[in-house]
């Protein structure tokens, strides 16, 4: 059975879009210039033809694993996200208490992680760390640096 996908309803419907384009607009570019390449005579020894086909295989090979992580994707309903404790698709502000530095990551699934946007997966050491903390906890994550202690300021939607 494959591991299930948590998905924001924004996430689900970016994952249906790279779909989409993949199939609709990309695939006929390749089998365009699968088509050029081979009209270019012997195929045993034409470069364009060869790397076409392999890109062909690569972009296949992507769409379904896509297809894949859409089958077994949920949606997270956020209205009943419960914020007594950290859990996936959780905001938890930290503050470090070394530097006392605060900083506030969103949790949420591999597929939707982006660091610019202080979105972290849930896979990450320090969201391990975090997931079943309350508020008010002290945690200490390992990360590449070392040890590293969080206090958990907040956890909210």
């Amino acid at each position: 059975m494959a591991d299930i996908v948590y998905l924001t309803e924004e996430g689900f419907k970016n994952l249906k879009e790279e779909i989409e384009h993949l199939t609709m607009v990309e695939r006929p570019k390749l089998s365009k210039q699968i088509a050029e390449a081979r009209d270019k005579g012997d195929l045993s020894e034409n470069a364009e033809y060869d790397a076409a086909k392999e890109a062909q295989g690569m972009m296949e090979m992507k769409i379904a694993q896509l297809q894949a992580t859409l089958r077994n994707a949920k949606i997270v309903d956020e209205s009943m996200i419960d914020t007594s404790h950290v859990q996936i698709m959780n905001k938890v502000k930290l503050k470090n208490i070394q530097n006392g530095m605060v900083t506030e990551y969103t949790i949420v699934s591999e597929r939707e992680a982006n660091i610019k946007e202080k979105k972290i997966s849930v896979e990450t050491p320090i969201a391990k760390g975090l997931l079943g903390k309350m508020k008010g906890d002290k945690v200490d994550i390992q990360v590449p640096a070392g040890i590293v202690t969080f206090e958990i300021l907040d956890i909210s939607i």
